[in-house]
């Protein structure tokens, strides 16, 4: 389960990394045409766009496998063990329906619903571009039964906010080459 994980997280780091170097580039190159030639690049602001969404869109697939998603664990970590397991699967459940039914069902109709529409400035179907979204609702459901399957072994989330908290900061410490 690990490796999988591993090698979602490095093929979404670099999806992400790409997107967002891209859009650098295509931010930089529109400032020039506009400011120094006086011709504006239309196609490259639309594109800026569009791979602005993916780049959120990759960010937050990356967020919810590593279990980052903001959360208020006051209430989970007064519970007893069992009764945390069962409110860390429910959320991962949650979690996956979300993605399955709005990304995955509603990416999919919506592309094809957009497959007809042409960009103003790149000339592309609209549809094109907006795949990414049951991609990552695929991938969003792949990360949220690895959860679940960690979540049932023990190897996820059993620990309170204060020893995640600590583990998080001697982690941190030994990284700084610091002694805890």
């Amino acid at each position: 389960m690990k490796e999988l994980r591993n090698i979602l997280n490095k093929i979404l780091n670099v999806f992400a990394g790409v997107s967002l170097s891209v859009m650098v580039v295509l931010t930089t190159y529109q400032v020039i045409t506009r400011y120094l030639f006086n011709s504006p690049s239309t196609w490259s602001e639309e594109l800026v766009g569009y791979l602005f969404s993916w780049s959120t869109l990759f960010g937050a697939t990356l967020v919810s496998g590593e279990r980052g998603h903001m959360n208020i664990p006051i209430l989970v970590d007064r519970c007893s063990p069992m009764m945390k397991k069962i409110l860390l699967i429910f959320s991962e459940v949650i979690a996956f329906l979300f993605s399955a039914a709005i990304l995955v069902f509603g990416g999919v109709q919506v592309s094809s619903l957009a497959m007809g529409q042409q960009t103003s400035s790149l000339g592309v179907a609209v549809g094109v571009f907006y795949w990414v979204m049951p991609v990552c609702g695929v991938l969003i459901a792949i990360y949220s039964i690895l959860n679940i399957i960690g979540i049932v072994r023990g190897e996820i989330g059993l620990e309170t906010s204060d020893e995640a908290s600590e583990a998080i900061a001697k982690v941190e410490a030994e990284a700084a080459g610091k002694e805890v």
